[in-house]
């Protein structure tokens, strides 16, 4: 019996890097979990396959969080397939980094498309199915308060983010419903790797201003997701916790 034993739990944006581990460690603590993907499919089946090998339960639901429709389709699919929703991790997210000078619009739209109107779609079609006690947590980052140079599309939706997690943390409140962010530093992912961040000088510099003296895993996360989901976070909503390894 974990800690989430009974909770029905939608992660989106948990083929790989920290959605998976996300979605990995609330099955582990009992929950029943909906795999999101947008474009990996064999990804998510192979989290599935994780979780049911571990003895949880969990299905692989495609859908496009910045679109309506999809949204609400993969809020459907854990309602319909588990009979309930209790967490919503609001993980799906872009980023794409470039001195001002060379941003296009493009750019911008898929970024804020995905990492802010993803958060409120999703929301919306959860908030109709969540009851006293869920817990709604978004994947922000350091960047929103940091602010590194060449990021200012990108940590332009993650102020959002944090923004928006603070107001519907008032609204959901008097329905008991919680809302927090977790604020990631530098984590091993094989977005960050493909995106050459691991392995590079700002790798090196995020490194050394960060007490802790090391770039973060997915693991480091999906504990910090745990407790948010859990009632020993029950005290908890607005909150804005940064995982970064001290790094500021």
């Amino acid at each position: 019996m974990g800690k989430l034993s009974g909770k029905v739990a939608v992660v989106t944006g948990a083929s790989k890097g920290i959605g998976a581990g996300i979605a990995k460690a609330l099955a582990a603590e009992g929950a029943s979990v909906v795999v999101n993907y947008a474009s990996s499919k064999a990804g998510a089946d192979t989290v599935v396959s994780a979780i049911t090998s571990a003895g949880g339960k969990a299905v692989a639901v495609g859908g496009d969080v910045s679109k309506a429709a999809d949204a609400k389709g993969i809020i459907d699919a854990a309602v319909e397939t588990f009979g309930r929703l209790d967490i919503l991790v609001n993980n799906s997210g872009v980023y794409e980094f470039g001195p001002i000078e060379e941003f296009t619009e493009d750019q911008y739209r898929r970024q804020f498309d995905i990492n802010v109107l993803g958060v409120l779609l999703t929301t919306q079609a959860a908030s109709k199915h969540l009851g006293e006690g869920a817990s709604i947590i978004n994947i922000s980052s350091v960047v929103s308060t940091i602010t590194p140079a060449t990021t200012a599309v990108y940590s332009g939706t993650k102020g959002a983010v944090d923004a928006i997690s603070g107001a519907l943390a008032r609204e959901l409140g008097p329905k008991k419903i919680r809302v927090n962010t977790i604020n990631p530093g530098v984590i091993v992912t094989e977005g960050a790797q493909s995106a050459g961040v691991i392995g590079s000088e700002f790798e090196t510099a995020a490194v050394s201003q960060t007490p802790l003296g090391r770039v973060g895993s997915p693991d480091d996360i999906a504990s910090i997701a745990v407790f948010l989901a859990s009632d020993d976070a029950k005290w908890l909503t607005g909150e804005h916790i940064v995982a970064s390894g001290g790094m500021r």
